[in-house]
């Protein structure tokens, strides 16, 4: 047996209960994502605060995929700047994947074969496992054997880490209940590993689990998922949609959704059972056509939706400016990867923010909003279909990868079943015989709203529709005074839907002359970040903006602290940017904390970027 001796050179000093990282370095392709999966759903039904964080390649197989787990009592899930434990399964990145380790801690690896010289060190402890060889004679047909070799490494991390076995085995029952055999293989594979590990060494390591009560009244889901549920909670009946990736799975999740909730059971004049669909869910030729589609429902009366990317808000912009313009309602959901161009569709990045605030030529401004985790894409999406409708205009919902790609623990979502919809000025037939006659664009209220009307409902009601030069009445027109009469109502219209708007989240402390302001995915990072710089002595406020017109409140922060330092995802600092265009702020008054490598901000890279500012 080799004993892990807890007093030796490389271990860690202190243990590690409930608080601690992992890397699980694969080869794309290989069927990884199980058996990591399998190790967090795990870890958060032990009751544990745990975070995943999938950093995939864009092709199907054959590059370095990474998936790092962050297990934190206090509930921290920012990404981890360093490893306690490393699993090391891809011989391309092994020095890489070793140097991410902390001293003290634990590298994994496949043991059948000799690690490198290059990647080892004194400082760490070792643990061969021969995984390889231990699926060989249990396995013998050769993809079965790659397949099964990362779900044996899952039984080893599981009896190192002490994780509960009979929650392992209640998903693995879960995971294959109508296929037997593979439940049984998988089975085979995670008992091969965990027995091998608790022979050979000392389990539990000092870094281990131990159950708890912190996920209570939480659900562990993922960002895309509930952004669907909130476009149907939001009574959207129509998606059109073009694939791309992060986003794909946003118009798959909603149809599945549909599926299930938007059909309607009849017997037929045959007395024949069938079932009718109450929603139209289309794949389109392109992500301009997919807009179009939307707008079209949208005009006549149906609540719709598109999801896309970057690249994806790029070919729309036209379209945008159409439903702008004619002031139509639409809902965008833009899940942001890296660019430019194709950039890197697998990796993270808050780069659209001045793209969809702008989109489309001509002078256009555009509702959005900022989830900062799953929860909120369903808070925010469903919201989104009321600004459409109240503002007769685009919204966009701009979330990213790492939200809506990746597994978040949040709390469990509420709904209040007395909610009614915002369907906006929408005139009804009895209100239409009441006027001399209807003209689209004429009678502004408050927010400097026009009535609409839904075509059939009332001959009366009856317009057209123009995305070219129009006038207040909704007729040609290519005279500069009506022209901008039309637009600049459109302006007024943008600055008071700043009322309607998600109010930022603020925490002050007692009287910072420091202020950090940030948005979406940052929040986690940022937040840690915070909290270790006041164990140090800084007294720094927060803020997170979510959405866009930005209130009031957010330019009374911005005046009231002598600095604040924008944190967000992108090489040009496009948030403050936006601050500084739209709020008219002393540019000094604003500095920038940047990550734009495509990877997830963690905390110690905001700490850094804000001791660097706060050294001048």
């Amino acid at each position: 047996m080799t004993v892990l001796n807890r007093q030796s050179k490389g271990e860690l000093k202190n243990p590690k209960v409930n608080n601690f990282a992992m890397r699980f370095a694969n080869v794309n392709g290989t069927g990884s994502a199980s058996a990591n999966n399998l190790i967090l759903k795990a870890i958060f039904r032990m009751g544990v605060p745990v975070s995943g964080k999938n950093l995939f390649p864009s092709n199907i197989q054959g590059l370095p995929t990474w998936y790092e787990i962050r297990v934190n009592e206090n509930g921290h899930t920012a990404r981890a700047a360093e490893f306690d434990l490393v699993i090391a399964m891809n011989g391309q990145t092994y020095v890489e994947d070793v140097q991410t380790l902390k001293e003290g801690g634990y590298l994994l690896f496949d043991s059948s074969w000799q690690l490198p010289p290059e990647a080892t060190r004194q400082d760490v402890m070792p643990i061969g496992i021969p995984l390889s060889a231990l699926c060989t004679n249990p396995f013998p047909e050769p993809r079965e054997r790659v397949l099964l070799r990362n779900i044996a490494y899952a039984g080893a991390v599981s009896a190192l880490i002490d994780l509960d076995q009979d929650i392992v085995s209640t998903l693995l029952d879960e995971t294959f209940s109508r296929n037997p055999k593979l439940r049984s293989s998988n089975r085979l594979a995670l008992q091969i590993g965990y027995e091998y590990a608790k022979e050979n060494f000392d389990c539990p390591l000092p870094i281990h689990l131990e159950t708890s009560n912190g996920n209570a009244g939480k659900i562990m889901v993922d960002g895309n998922t509930l952004t669907a549920l909130g476009a149907l909670y939001a009574g959207a009946t129509v998606a059109a949609w073009y694939p791309i990736t992060p986003a794909t799975s946003v118009a798959e999740n909603f149809l599945k959704l549909c599926e299930r909730y938007r059909t309607v059971e009849f017997t037929d004049a045959d007395g024949e059972n069938e079932t009718r669909n109450n929603f139209a869910v289309l794949q389109a030729e392109d992500e301009m056509a997919a807009l179009g589609m939307v707008l079209g429902a949208s005009w006549a009366g149906a609540r719709a939706f598109t999801s896309t990317s970057g690249p994806g808000i790029s070919l729309m912009n036209e379209i945008i400016g159409l439903a702008y313009y004619s002031e139509i309602p639409a809902v965008i959901i833009d899940v942001q990867r890296t660019g430019p161009s194709t950039g890197m569709p697998t990796r993270v990045q808050q780069a659209d923010l001045l793209t969809c605030a702008y989109a489309s030529h001509g002078d256009t401004k555009h509702l959005l909003l900022f989830p900062a985790d799953p929860h909120e894409c369903f808070t925010l999406t469903a919201k989104a279909f009321d600004l459409a409708d109240h503002f007769q205009t685009p919204v966009i919902v701009l979330s990213d990868l790492d939200i809506g790609m990746n597994d978040w623990v949040v709390p469990e979502l509420v709904w209040d079943d007395n909610y009614r919809w915002d369907r906006g000025r929408i005139l009804s037939s009895k209100e239409l015989a009441e006027l001399p006659k209807f003209l689209r664009y004429s009678d502004p209220d408050a927010d400097f709203v026009t009535s609409r009307t839904l075509p059939g409902k009332d001959s009366k009601g009856a317009f057209f529709t123009r995305g070219s030069g129009h006038d207040s009445q909704g007729g040609y027109t290519e005279q500069p005074e009506a022209y901008q009469a039309v637009v600049d109502r459109l302006a007024q219209k943008h600055q008071a839907a700043s009322h309607m708007m998600p109010e930022p989240v603020i925490r002050l402390g007692e009287g910072s002359p420091f202020g950090i302001i940030t948005l979406g995915s940052c929040e986690a990072a940022v937040l840690e970040a915070i909290e270790e710089l006041e164990g140090d002595g800084f007294g720094i406020d927060y803020l997170r903006v979510r959405g866009f017109p930005f209130q009031k409140s957010i330019e009374d922060f911005i005046q009231n602290h002598e600095c604040c330092i924008v944190v967000e995802q992108n090489r040009d600092a496009q948030l403050r940017s936006l601050l500084l265009l739209e709020l008219g702020i002393d540019p000094t008054l604003l500095k920038s904390v940047l990550s734009y490598g495509g990877f997830p901000i963690n905390s110690d890279f905001v700490v850094d970027g804000i001791r660097e500012i706060l050294k001048g």
